[in-house]
Parts: C-alpha cells; sequence; structure tokens
C-alpha cells in the first residue's frame, strides 16, 4: 500500500485529531541519506535538537547514525542540562546567554557531562565562570564565528557572532580563564544550509560563497593553532549544505536537525535527496463547497520572515492545496480537495509543516508510525511539560 493518505488513515484510525506522526521508514532512509557523506569524510554529526524536540525521537537518530553521532547541538541551557541528566554525555549549547540561572544549568550539567557552550562576547564570560565556581566545575568555552558572505559590502546570511577575522577570534579566546576553557569554534554558514535552491540567484549566491566560507574557516583554525589555541572541534554546516560541508578540511563535525524529518522547506533543495516524515492530520468538520473540506485548527506557523513558505500544506491525499484568500488558521483551515477523493465529516487531512522542530510545540506526543500501524508513541518536550524556551 504506497498511498499515504490509504496508509496513514488505517494508521490513525480511532486516534484523537489532531495527531502528529513520524513515518519511520522515511526517517530512516533520511538518516542514512543524511549520515552517510559525514561517514564518508571521516567527521562527526552533531544532532541538532530543535529541529526535534522528543528525547525519543533524538535518540533514535543517534542510534541510527552509530558512531557517526557524536552528540547533541542544543538550543537552550535548560534543555542542555536535561540532556545530560538524561545520560547524553557530548553536549553542545549553540546560542550564547547571560542569565545566572542559564549558566547555572551549564555548570550543573558539565558535573557530569561535557557541556560546551557557545560565546562571541567577552562580556558573556563573567556570568559563566560564577557559575562554574558555584558549582566546583569547568564549563568549555565554543566560539561563534561569523560566516556570512560578504560580497561588495553586502551581508549574505544570518546576523550572528560579530566576530570574523582571526584576530578577533584570538582574542577573545586568550581571555577565556579557569574555570572556563576554550574547547572549539562554531561557524553556521545559513547562506549554504538554510537556504533552498529555487531559484537562479539563490543558486549563484550560494555557489559564490563557499569558496569565501572555506577561506575564512581555514584562516581562523590556522591561526588559532598558530597562537597555541588549537580547537577541539570545529562545527559547521547544516542540512542544506552537508554534503559541501562534509569536505570542508577544517570541519571536525557537522550539524544535522531538520532534514531527518524533511519538513516542506526542503523540496527545493538540489542534490538533497529526502523523504518526508513528519505529518500532522487535521479533522474534516465543515463541506462548505463540493470541492472544498474545512478542517478544525491547522494555523501552525513556522518561524522566520514572514511569507506562503511558512505555512503548513496539506500533503496527503495528493492534490490537496489551501485558498489563497485564507491560508492556514487558527480554528479553521479550508482546503481544496481533488474531485476523485471521497472525503467524509471526520476524516483526516495530512500537512507537512514548513519547519520540523516547531510541531512539536503543538503536540504532547509523536505517533510513530511503520506502514499502516502506529508502532510507539513519543511524548515531545510540550508532552513532558517542558518549555525551553519561551
Amino acid at each position: 500500500m504506497n498511498d499515504r493518505w490509504s496508509r496513514y488513515l488505517l494508521a490513525l484510525g480511532g486516534e484523537p485529531l489532531p495527531a502528529a506522526l513520524i513515518d519511520l521508514d522515511a526517517l530512516e532512509a533520511n538518516a542514512a541519506r543524511l549520515y552517510a557523506p559525514i561517514a564518508r569524510a571521516g567527521k562527526r554529526a552533531r544532532i541538532a535538537t530543535k529541529s526535534l524536540r522528543c528525547p525519543a525521537l533524538a535518540a533514535k537518530l543517534a542510534e541510527l547514525g552509530g558512531a557517526t553521532a557524536i552528540g547533541y547541538l542544543t538550543y537552550t541551557a535548560a534543555e542542555t542540562e536535561f540532556y545530560a541528566r538524561a545520560g547524553v554525555r557530548d553536549l553542545v549549547l549553540a546560542y550564547p546567554t547571560v542569565q545566572p540561572q542559564d549558566a547555572g544549568a551549564i555548570a550543573r550539567a558539565n558535573a557530569i557531562a561535557t557541556a560546551a557552550i557557545v560565546v562571541d562576547d567577552v562580556n558573556q564570560l563573567d556570568v559563566l565562570a560564577a557559575a562554574a565556581r558555584d558549582a566546583g566545575t569547568r564549563i568549555p568555552i565554543i566560539i561563534d564565528v561569523d560566516m556570512s558572505w560578504r560580497p561588495f559590502g553586502v551581508h549574505v546570511g544570518v546576523r550572528r557572532s560579530p566576530l570574523r577575522e582571526p584576530d578577533e577570534v584570538i582574542a577573545l579566546a586568550m581571555r577565556i580563564a579557569e574555570p572556563l576553557h576554550f574547547h572549539g569554534i562554531l561557524g553556521y554558514e545559513a547562506q549554504l544550509a538554510g537556504l533552498s535552491d529555487r531559484n537562479a540567484v539563490i543558486r549563484a549566491l550560494k555557489r559564490g560563497s563557499e569558496p569565501a566560507v572555506v577561506a575564512s574557516r581555514a584562516r581562523i583554525v590556522d591561526a588559532l593553532a598558530a597562537a597555541g589555541l588549537p580547537p577541539t572541534i570545529v562545527n559547521g554546516g547544516g542540512t542544506g549544505s552537508v554534503d559541501w560541508s562534509s569536505t570542508d578540511p577544517a570541519l571536525t563535525e557537522v550539524a544535522v536537525g531538520s532534514g531527518f524529518l524533511c519538513s516542506h522547506l526542503f523540496d527545493d533543495y538540489r542534490g538533497l535527496e529526502l523523504s518526508p516524515a513528519i505529518a500532522f492530520a487535521l479533522q474534516v468538520v465543515r463541506r462548505p463547497a463540493p470541492n472544498i473540506a474545512t478542517c478544525l485548527g491547522g494555523g501552525w506557523i513556522a518561524s522566520g520572515q514572514a511569507g506562503a513558505d511558512r505555512l503548513p500544506i496539506p500533503a496527503w491525499p495528493l492534490g490537496c492545496a489551501l485558498l489563497r484568500g485564507e491560508g492556514a488558521g487558527e480554528v479553521q483551515t479550508p482546503v481544496v480537495v481533488p474531485p476523485d477523493r471521497d472525503i467524509a465529516l471526520g476524516d483526516p487531512i495530512f500537512f507537512r509543516p514548513a519547519k520540523s522542530g516547531e510541531l512539536a510545540e503543538h503536540v504532547a506526543e509523536y505517533l510513530f508510525v511503520r506502514g499502516d500501524r502506529i508502532v510507539d508513541r513519543a511524548p515531545t518536550y510540550r508532552g513532558l511539560g517542558r518549555v525551553f524556551l519561551g
């Protein structure tokens, strides 16, 4: 039975809606595809938890990665401590913080794991050092480096670290003192990993940026080594650039996350063969016209610059589409349905989210589906009563 709508209908028969599912066959195929170039290059993969937000799902992907999966890339201090207490021993918090309670969480995590944290400003160090002294631990520090491209003075990339030049990175690394210690660098080439190939302009920008990123990262790594500060880890990349980033000699590890689930923003990446592995089901509650089925809820919009690409899309049955005048609404979402599908009140329509991790903030559990059966259930952070951001 290859029709996803038919399979998912059978799997979710009797389940309360809305519901969210993880297709295990697709997940496993995506994991094999994403881990392969990293393993071939002799590097390690670090799993980005913000794209999952479900401990059982992260653990499954770590298992699928085997020796290639080194640990987790987290997004808040509380989440980092949570995973340290759950037994994950190699953690990197990819975003800085100056909150004392966050610094305390990182300090406590380092009593039982290696839990590094990213910084990009000397003023972020004092609160971490104080927390480490209070906890009697040492905190590994990773310096975030700007990997944006600046052709003709134009900024191409995201706004993260202010540090670009080797001397800036070395100056900050030399300010890191006990009970903190310099551990490595992180440089996210968002203009490569986070942009699809949907038009020729973007493809040209990505091609132009690649040599600049390689050169910038090499200069910084070489300068640190010459200054007697060789980085233990050099993290970069992301799902959208996994093939290319794996070939960068400077990197020791590549971050991967969203592509495991293949939300629909990945549909326009060239050369990245992934299968949708995450979906949510909404019940049809109205039929206002013969070709329209109105679902209850559905306005789960992805973060980022507002636009149609941030909306979920009705994916199954095939041929469905949002109404351009309404989109996806908080309490109702009208869907244009194909005439050859007999969709009754109460039936589900299955949607793909634009981004992978944010769906977990709306549901208490993921249903793990294989074929046409639910084979397991896993609580999301929300289902565990955890709010790690917000």
